[in-house]
């Protein structure tokens, strides 16, 4: 992989180091009340079907096809009920020639009976519909309204396979598939680090200089979102004492952190507090995009990966987007990496910098629903100072470092920040 023009490193090649590092973390056994946002390590095999059995997909009567072919508002068919069976009845009642069972949806379909008549296709409907049936209108085929055995998921199938994010609808696979307990990888154990003297926790008093610390939060919330669990979050002086004591703590005993994410100390001043401490541990660089040129990145001898990102917001939100999000995914075994992302056209022009990628945060107009666009969240750009933009931006308009301007109508890529 090339380094770009001017010493800087391709945000591929940044990447590739990142992700060659990382080790799939344990595993462990969890019931689906548990396993909620985790990442399934072992393919998921269906206990039983979906549907378990034949069963009705109406309320109405179940019949025989062949009595009711010819049925209609002129010529009706009268069938005896000889059976009455709610959604969890075992019954399983014998249908001759002219019987009918009342049935309810979800209901298992006796096995003399091929269709279903609902309710509606009667004169008398539910509020007659114990003893007789009259049948206005003949059913379209055979088997209507019959919700087969196994149409969906056949026992010893895969419902889902290693990989995948459980969410709300995949544990409702599970679930109807008879599954109870699956394999799903441990979370992430992660301390972040807020570096600089500076910071002031928000609604604490603050003199000249110093402003409010708000990286922490947005680390914290990001990690969270990605699968991580944080273990701590602090912020320290640019002394050096502090950082180390974190640094130790974090990176010994039994509370060891699987990942350290740092904001601030990584870039060319003079009291960058992790290139003091770690220097000899990282790898600092510079990457070809903006805002997040100065990336830090290593694994400490306790295993612990350790991500040095830049101090302004921006450049700490991106940063994490594109190097750290997809090492805690994949540390989880998730088999997507990547967001979801679409190419709309620009909404209005901008000014790119030269030779860096750049991830813009922006926001996608729907006002035309034939023709989305898409446009800076503020008219400031990619600022890496504008932490304001961050509440706005429902996306990352991505531009490659060739391009000097983007004009009202390119086509962009767009990452879609969905959590």
């Amino acid at each position: 992989m090339a380094v770009v023009s001017g010493g800087l490193r391709s945000v591929e090649e940044q990447l590739a180091d990142v992700l060659a590092a990382v080790r799939p973390l344990p595993t462990r056994t969890a019931g689906l009340a548990d396993a909620a946002g985790c990442v399934l390590r072992e393919a998921a095999i269906a206990r039983g079907g979906i549907p378990d059995f034949d069963n009705s997909a109406m309320d109405g009567f179940a019949v025989r096809f062949d009595d009711v072919a010819t049925a209609s508002v002129e010529q009706p068919v009268d069938l005896a009920i000889v059976a009455d069976l709610p959604a969890g009845t075992a019954d399983d009642p014998h249908l001759t020639p002219g019987e009918a069972a009342r049935i309810m949806t979800g209901s298992p379909v006796p096995s003399s009976a091929d269709t279903i008549v609902p309710f509606e296709d009667t004169a008398g409907g539910l509020g007659d519909s114990l003893t007789t049936a009259r049948v206005l209108t003949a059913p379209a085929r055979r088997g209507m309204f019959v919700r087969r055995a196994h149409d969906d998921i056949r026992p010893g199938d895969t419902v889902l396979d290693a990989g995948t994010l459980l969410g709300p609808r995949q544990l409702a696979a599970l679930a109807a598939a008879d599954i109870a307990r699956v394999t799903v990888s441990e979370a992430p154990r992660v301390v972040v680090i807020s570096t600089g003297s500076e910071l002031v926790e928000p609604g604490f008093p603050r003199i000249r200089g110093q402003i409010p610390e708000s990286n922490g939060l947005l680390l914290q919330a990001l990690t969270r979102q990605a699968g991580g669990t944080v273990v701590r979050r602090v912020h320290v002086d640019d002394g050096g004492a502090a950082f180390r004591h974190e640094i130790a703590a974090a990176t010994t005993g039994g509370s060891r952190a699987d990942v350290v994410i740092t904001s601030g100390g990584v870039s060319a001043g003079a009291y960058e507090v992790v290139k003091t401490e770690l220097g000899d541990a990282l790898r600092f660089s510079r990457v070809a995009m903006q805002p997040g040129k100065p990336q830090a990145f290593g694994v400490l001898p306790s295993g612990t990966l350790v991500f040095g990102l830049p101090g302004n917001p921006v450049s700490a939100a991106v940063s994490f987007e594109v190097f750290v999000r997809p090492a805690l995914l994949a540390l989880q075994g998730r088999s997507d990496l990547q967001r979801p992302a679409l190419r709309l056209p620009a909404g209005e022009s901008w000014r790119t910098p030269p030779g860096r990628r750049q991830y813009l945060p922006a926001i996608i107009d729907r006002t035309d629903p034939a023709r989305w666009s898409v446009r800076p969240a503020t008219p400031g750009g990619s600022g890496s100072h504008l932490a304001g933009a961050l509440a706005l931006a429902e996306a990352y308009a991505v531009v490659p470092a060739a391009t000097a301007v983007v004009a009202c109508g390119d086509l962009v890529d767009v990452v879609l920040l969905e959590g």
